[in-house]
């Protein structure tokens, strides 16, 4: 008995192989398991050790960061000293240069605000308020005129600034109207559904470069002698246009997938159109779209880049500006990557607040 007694308990310490646990049971696993896997495995490594060294090399080790451009000429690496020698203007563009303070200023107080108010618990009259209070902010030392600030004519809007406030403001403003639309499309009155149905097919069958055309050069045409609206107002407009077609056409598959008896148990509660709508279709239907909503509304943001085909001096076109200096033509790959980093920075910056807001809502669930 004692005999088979320590038998199993010499079994029971037996540990599994080395090879099979731990790191080298999870690499023999994944990495190295049959021959195809090993074919695979090693190719992708020759792939890497070919392509991550010298991009190591281009990046870092042989760049240039505070040098003039015959001296990145003469270098190897990447010339980021393009960034650090042309850094205001890519990001202010033609504002005034003893000014742009000012549009510095007003970026840090949106940033401010957008932080702000991705607290749900910060939600309420308070911040709608601080919003509005924030939005007369930025607008004036972006205009000035007022309280001793020297004025500034938007055509000198330019930059960073000018991108952000085509992108936020366009998204914030199509989100409503895109839920109007869809709720009218849905709707039971002939002539609302038909109108809502003709402007969001009309929108969603052209590209928003040619909506941009429209605004800039054609829609001129059609005004009174004499009146003119400002181009930035009017790529404002057509972004919003088309971003709310788009935000129309998932909200309305949002509310599709509310099940009828939601419908049936507002009514019995005596509740009107408006009330159904606010406290009990609404909130669900936009908790289950938050992923597709997101995923357009960072669309929006990476196409306000096209206002560049209609003159209008953003991130994009600024650096476009740089890059047709003599003195840095050849270093277009510095230039775009600075330019993208900004771009995802942003992007991923949304994605994730989504990703937040779907866990507090449990619309993962």
């Amino acid at each position: 008995m004692e005999k088979e007694k320590s038998i199993l308990s010499d079994e029971s310490n037996i540990r599994p192989p080395a090879t099979q646990v731990g790191v080298l049971g999870w690499t023999k696993k994944n990495l190295f398991d049959g021959p195809w896997n090993t074919a695979l495995t090693l190719l992708i490594l020759f792939f890497l050790w070919k392509v991550i060294p010298p991009l190591i090399n281009w990046f870092f080790i042989e760049s240039r960061w505070a040098s003039t451009s015959a001296e990145c000429y003469a270098a190897d690496g990447a010339c980021w000293s393009i960034i650090t020698y042309n850094i205001r203007f890519i990001i202010f563009g033609l504002f005034p240069p003893h000014l742009q303070w000012r549009p510095l200023t007003a970026m840090l107080l949106l940033a401010g605000m957008l932080f702000y108010s991705r607290d749900r618990r910060h939600w309420g009259k308070g911040l709608g308020y601080a919003w509005a209070v924030a939005l007369f902010v930025m607008g004036l030392l972006m205009k000035g005129g007022l309280f001793g600030l020297a004025p500034v004519e938007s055509t000198q809007w330019s930059g960073l600034p000018l991108t952000l406030m085509l992108s936020v403001f366009g998204m914030v403003a199509a989100y409503p109207l895109g839920v109007m639309l869809a709720l009218g499309r849905r709707s039971r009155m002939p002539a609302i559904k038909s109108l809502s149905v003709v402007y969001i097919e009309m929108i969603r069958g052209v590209p928003l470069i040619s909506l941009l055309f429209m605004s800039s050069v054609m829609f001129p045409l059609f005004l009174p002698e004499g009146i003119t609206i400002n181009k930035i107002l009017r790529a404002q407009v057509a972004i919003i246009l088309f971003t709310a077609a788009y935000i129309a056409e998932v909200v309305r598959g949002g509310l599709q997938a509310i099940s009828r008896g939601q419908y049936e148990a507002a009514e019995s509660l005596g509740l009107n159109y408006y009330q159904q709508m606010r406290l009990i279709i609404l909130p669900q239907a936009l908790k289950i779209v938050i992923p597709p909503t997101v995923g357009i509304l960072i669309s929006a943001f990476k196409d306000t880049s096209l206002v560049v085909i209609i003159a209008l001096y953003d991130l994009l076109k600024t650096t476009q500006s740089v890059l047709s200096n003599p003195k840095w033509m050849g270093f277009s790959a510095e230039a775009y990557i600075f330019i993208a980093l900004i771009y995802f920075i942003c992007c991923y910056a949304m994605a994730s607040y989504s990703r937040r807001l779907e866990r507090e809502l449990g619309a993962n669930t």
